[in-house]
């Protein structure tokens, strides 16, 4: 199901800042190249990473999920001056190219790129977050989102990628063991106490959570 409307999305991105070269070149080989290029994040939703990440000036974000590195060059823009990224990828090929491509970034010097299993990385990680970005296996979220959450600052931000997941959240009943697991990850934010949270339809749908 498209959620968001093909001219529509066309749109956004005519109408959302420019790409740099290097994210040009990224969105391009991982489009032609890549079995999964549906995961990259791509010129609108880059924009508003980006946007984020200016607003809120971290010192230390959070990505779970690299893919080709598209979305963490896109939020690194906003890193303050001695400021740190740490990204998670558990694919090596995608790991290896994410690699390639930070190394001839602004950035090199400022993105950290794991290999592995996010789970198994993040109580490692000795750091409080400013910023999270959740973009990876979907059974799993709610479980990322238990792991950083102590971790992320008051008035830090969580953004959860794919929670529309191809409208199939919008079923009735809900099916399929990825829209579950989203559905069930949607549901759990919207508990939470602790947060404020937004449910963004851009792309396939963003959760913006602030912690309170």
């Amino acid at each position: 199901m498209e959620i968001i409307h093909p001219l529509g999305a066309a749109y956004a991105e005519r109408f959302s800042r420019e790409e740099s070269p290097l994210l040009k070149e990224i969105s391009q080989f991982t489009r032609q190249h890549h079995a999964q290029a549906h995961m990259l994040s791509g010129q609108a939703q880059g924009a508003f990473l980006s946007f984020i990440s200016r607003l809120l000036q971290p010192r230390r974000i959070l990505e779970i999920g690299t893919f080709t590195g598209y979305s963490a060059l896109c939020l690194a823009e906003g890193l303050v001056t001695g400021g740190l990224l740490h990204t998670i990828e558990c694919r090596e090929e995608d790991a290896a190219r994410s690699r390639e491509y930070f190394a001839r970034s602004s950035w090199k010097d400022s993105i950290l790129l794991h290999e592995g299993n996010a789970l198994d990385i993040l109580p490692g990680l000795n750091e409080t977050w400013d910023l999270v970005f959740i973009d990876a296996d979907k059974v799993n979220y709610v479980a990322y989102y238990e792991a950083v959450l102590p971790r992320v600052r008051s008035g830090g931000a969580i953004l959860a990628d794919n929670v529309l997941f191809h409208g199939q959240v919008l079923e009735e009943p809900v099916k399929g063991k990825n829209a579950l697991a989203i559905q069930a990850f949607n549901e759990y934010v919207q508990s939470d106490p602790g947060v404020r949270h937004a449910l963004v339809p851009l792309r396939d749908g963003m959760m913006c959570i602030y912690k309170l």
